[in-house]
């Protein structure tokens, strides 16, 4: 099947238009560790494992930086909203001074990495605010976790003197944090990963990973590679040794970078809201003086939003009620997941003979804990593991988050019944659906996909391959998405990311 055009308003990031691409390798018989993910987390482990003198290959389904790394807001900050609170209230005040201590360690590596390079990095102050009192109860919460962990911030109130257009209720503060610009950063760590001998290979979606006595075989779409061990950095681990797609909520937000009018300058801060409606907001520099704003926001458990386009829309509205006259120069969308216990999990895999690792859980801050994540694996597998790491490995044992975590699981149930149950009631229409939309009808027994986009019509089966969810249709992205556990897919069936491994199926 031929794969559609791309629509005209396409999502892709600032990031991704203004970096140039990494370049391939050939795909080795053999290496010493197989990185899977060609994020930050699996640069960063590889080149950690490189300078440790490992032999590391880092296979990537799509490009380097396609997916979360290169759809981020490039956040390299300690203060991160209200999730240092999040923590401490699951999981209790020393695991949240473990997270901060490695959060912090994260930051630094990153930091070492690029020294001052100011089209890479810019430093700013962070800023949490609220506008509501549901915003200012948690902001309170957050500064005294903040505090308690050992990262005192500066608590204002409704006379904080930002440099925002709107007025806020109160604030925190934490000096001496940075913004990146993520794609620049991946190509600093490709460069020096090849300098010691490490190897990328792009196209290579590994579909499983067979463990014997004495190493590992990672099958992919771009052949077999042996390993003595692998690490999955994957967003989400796609092997399910260890239930982790039970563990964890996907979610999505969006962001878009906004020209503003007359030469005037965005908010020099890093912004973020603890609203129910959250927003966030930086600056980037587009190196000709001039600077874009870049605010994102809109957050949505995947593949469970009645309307994607209309998400944009109130993002476009909101920057234009607050920035008359910006003018939208491109938009992107980023998918985040956040365990049940709140705390992000690096290490090996249950069920995996101790040869498989993985990271996940970042809850939208993968900035700093990529890098902390590549830390404590490399660290794990030299025998050098923090003292942190060993800590937040240890409160995932906590039956603290019990609770949300069949809540959780609930939801992923209905939505599966729900799925079914739609789709065997709507039968298919004798028209195509319109450009740009996409619905799930019934042919036969069989629920169906059907779309059309740049005036292709694909029929696809709309049962999820991971464990048999019903898709749903991304009126924005143009993507089929799935609501158990965050897989995606292009209109003609490709996958895009999540736990699923195959394509969508052709429709009989």
């Amino acid at each position: 099947m031929p794969s559609p055009p791309l629509p005209a308003d396409p999502p892709r990031s600032l990031w991704q238009r203004t970096s140039v691409a990494i370049p391939s390798d050939p795909l080795p018989e053999r290496a010493d560790v197989v990185v899977v993910g060609g994020g930050l987390t699996g640069l960063a482990t590889a080149l950690m494992l490189a300078r440790r003198r490992r032999g590391v290959v880092v296979l990537e389904a799509r490009t380097v930086g396609a997916v979360t790394t290169g759809n981020t807001t490039g956040k390299l900050s300690l203060l991160q909203g209200s999730v240092v609170s999040g923590i401490r209230s699951h999981a209790g005040e020393e695991v949240a001074r473990a997270y901060l201590a490695g959060n912090r360690a994260g930051q630094e590596w990153v930091r070492d990495l690029i020294g001052d390079d100011a089209a890479v990095i810019q430093n700013r102050t962070a800023v949490t605010y609220a506008t509501t009192p549901e915003g200012d109860d948690a902001l309170q919460r957050e500064a005294e976790a903040m505090t308690a962990a050992g990262a005192p911030v500066e608590v204002e109130g409704s006379r904080a003197d930002l440099d925002l257009p709107f007025a806020v209720t109160s604030a925190i503060r934490l000096a001496d944090q940075s913004q990146l610009h993520a794609l620049r950063l991946l190509g600093r760590l490709a460069g020096e990963l090849r300098r010691l001998g490490g190897r990328i290979v792009e196209g290579a979606r590994v579909t499983g990973v067979d463990v014997a006595e004495n190493g590992v075989q990672v099958r992919s779409s771009a052949g077999d590679v042996t390993g003595r061990l692998v690490v999955l950095a994957t967003g989400t681990p796609i092997l399910d040794r260890g239930l982790f797609f039970a563990k964890l909520v996907p979610s999505r937000s969006l962001a878009a970078a906004y020209r503003l009018p007359d030469g005037r300058r965005p908010p020099q801060g890093m912004y973020l809201s603890v609203d129910p409606e959250a927003r966030s907001l930086r600056s980037a520099p587009t190196g000709s003086g001039a600077e874009l704003l870049i605010a994102g926001g809109g957050g949505f458990v995947t593949g469970r939003s009645e309307s994607v386009r209309a998400v944009r829309a109130d993002l476009d509205a909101w920057v234009a009620s607050h920035f008359p006259g910006a003018v939208r120069e491109t938009w992107w969308a980023a998918q985040d997941y956040r365990m049940v216990t709140h705390v992000p999990f690096a290490g090996p895999l249950p069920r995996g003979g101790g040869r498989i690792y993985a990271a996940t859980g970042y809850n939208k801050w993968g900035m700093t804990n990529a890098a902390a994540a590549a830390t404590a694996i490399t660290g794990q597998i030299t025998g050098e593991e923090p003292d942190w790491s060993e800590r937040l490995r240890a409160s995932h044992v906590s039956l603290s988050s019990a609770g949300e975590a069949v809540g959780a699981n609930a939801e992923v149930a209905g939505h599966l019944v729900g799925g079914w149950a739609r789709a065997g009631f709507s039968g298919a229409p004798d028209a195509p659906p319109a450009e740009g939309e996409g619905r799930v009808v019934r042919s036969g027994v069989s629920p169906v996909a059907e779309s059309t986009v740049a005036g292709v019509t694909c029929r696809l089966s709309a049962v999820c391959t991971h464990l048999g969810g019903i898709v749903s249709w991304n009126d924005a992205e143009l993507t089929w998405d799935c609501p158990l556990h965050g897989s995606r897919f292009t209109a003609d069936g490709r996958v895009l990311e999540g736990p699923a491994v195959h394509d969508l199926g052709r429709a009989e």
